[in-house]
């Protein structure tokens, strides 16, 4: 489910703000922009108070799919020195933007040029674990080079990054000796990284396919997902909590009646949780699942 701003508005936006957009902050804190609130949470653990930084997406009540630019967000991209966003046509506003708000010097960091995906992927990439290392690295070469005085600060945060996330690693690594090959099914591919790394068998992929589309799930598509819910042929349903409709609903409905255990994923970290604990939270929530104790 995706939306496109058009290049015209895109335009008279940029055009309108380019004029407003302010200079390098009087504290010479490096500029960074990011599409979404999670690589954000990185670049501040990378920068630490080198960096001001300003998300895009982050609002845990909002679908991403049905963003919206405004002149603010386009002043923000026009000022950054640095911008992050995770590319594979998940923000295709994002490339828009930053066509017409040329910076000299500006560095832009796409996760999905870092993991080699494209427009078709999965892009929901942040779930794949080596997105965020890669996306890391990449954000301590940037600010390493546009403030080389204190590369030795970025190297450092960035190795305590890279160790922070042993703890998420670990927990991968105890559910998939637990539970690898258990079927599972989604109402849209947002975990599908995740569970791939989990080794979980995933059924139902056309259906989620078209829902991330935004088209019609065909009739039979749809028929073999009830029944395997009803049927229990799957354990645990994973949704998305923040792109659910009717389709969906009834599909969770059914899960639960169908005593399937349900997890609520979502595509923005929530207010006040690290990258780092937000996977954490969502991989304790999908053992618990899986474990055999239905939501």
């Amino acid at each position: 489910m995706k939306t496109l701003i058009g290049a015209a508005t895109a335009c008279f936006l940029a055009l309108a703000a380019l004029a407003l957009a302010p200079a390098r902050a009087a504290d010479s804190k490096i500029a960074v922009v990011a599409a979404e609130n999670f690589y954000g949470d990185v670049a501040q653990q990378i920068g630490g108070d080198r960096v001001s930084v300003s998300n895009i997406l982050s609002n845990p009540d909002q679908d991403p799919h049905l963003f919206e630019t405004t002149p603010t967000i386009v002043r923000r991209i026009a000022a950054a020195q640095v911008v992050v966003f995770n590319g594979a046509d998940y923000d295709p506003w994002m490339a828009k933007l930053l066509n017409v708000t040329r910076k000299p010097g500006r560095v832009v960091i796409v996760a999905a040029d870092l993991t080699h995906r494209k427009a078709g992927d999965n892009p929901h990439l942040w779930y794949d674990p080596p997105t965020m290392p890669a996306v890391a690295g990449a954000l301590a070469a940037a600010l390493s080079a546009a403030d080389p005085a204190h590369q030795d600060g970025y190297a450092a945060r960035l190795k305590a990054f890279l160790a922070s996330l042993a703890p998420l690693n670990g927990k991968i690594a105890a559910i998939r000796k637990n539970y690898a090959g258990v079927p599972v099914t989604a109402t849209e591919p947002v975990f599908g990284y995740m569970a791939a790394a989990l080794n979980l068998k995933m059924h139902n992929e056309r259906f989620q396919l078209a829902v991330m589309n935004d088209t019609e799930p065909s009739a039979r598509d749809f028929a073999a997902f009830e029944r395997e819910l009803k049927t229990h042929k799957v354990r645990v349903l994973f949704y998305n909590k923040q792109a659910s409709d009717n389709l969906v609903q009834h599909l969770v409905d059914l899960a639960r009646a169908s005593h399937i255990a349900v997890v609520g994923v979502t595509e923005t970290a929530p207010p006040g949780l690290s990258y780092q604990n937000w996977m954490l939270s969502e991989l304790d929530a999908a053992e618990q699942a899986l474990a055999g104790s239905s939501s």
